[in-house]
């Protein structure tokens, strides 16, 4: 004689009550499910926010020179005294190209009014100016290559995540910085802040 028994899952759990109950799994997964999106979120404010800038900087970045397109040198000095922002893009970046238009826009707006940006292209030569004959900007590039690379770290920048951008002031401190593609509501508040 065989005997079946059938295995009911509740019957389970109520003959053994330390199990949880289904709303109980539920809550917990869900609990779960919220600490790890914390964490996440966490982890990327902590990758995209810039950190501390090097000391000195500053100064070195004023006293650094890169070479433009054309071959001669672009001193950083030249920007001194007015507001600039400073934006390290490449070619191969989507949201660096995307922001491109946005800059050029706000360069144009604003420059009258004594505000300069510069772009600094981590990328090779051929590669800027294949992409500018395509998409020319009105502001400056120049090329920096593994030197741009250092000095965005120097900035805050420790990833080497592009686009990264930062503000200076006219007296050459930092105002602002931000990692990521800048959006219109960043251009106008930093319009602002100067």
């Amino acid at each position: 004689m065989s005997t079946s028994i059938e295995s009911d899952p509740n019957s389970a759990a109520a003959a053994d009550p330390a199990a949880p109950s289904a709303s109980r799994r539920r809550w917990l997964l869900a609990g779960a499910g919220v600490a790890a999106a914390a964490a996440g979120a966490g982890f990327a404010w902590w990758r995209f926010e810039p950190h501390a800038v090097s000391d000195g900087v500053e100064a070195s970045f004023w006293n650094a020179s890169m070479e433009t397109l054309d071959g001669s040198t672009l001193t950083m000095r030249k920007f001194h005294g007015r507001p600039l922002l400073l934006n390290f893009w490449a070619t191969w970046c989507p949201p660096c190209v995307e922001e491109l238009p946005l800059l050029n826009g706000f360069y144009n707006k604003y420059a009258g009014k004594g505000f300069q940006v510069l772009g600094l292209a981590i990328d090779k030569p051929d590669a800027v100016r294949k992409f500018l004959e395509r998409t020319p900007l009105d502001f400056p590039i120049a090329l920096a290559g593994l030197t741009g690379t250092d000095l965005g770290r120097a900035l805050g920048n420790e990833l080497g995540g592009l686009p990264f951008s930062v503000l200076f002031g006219k007296e050459g401190n930092i105002l602002k910085r931000k990692m990521g593609q800048l959006t219109e509501q960043d251009v106008a508040q930093w319009a602002s802040q100067t």
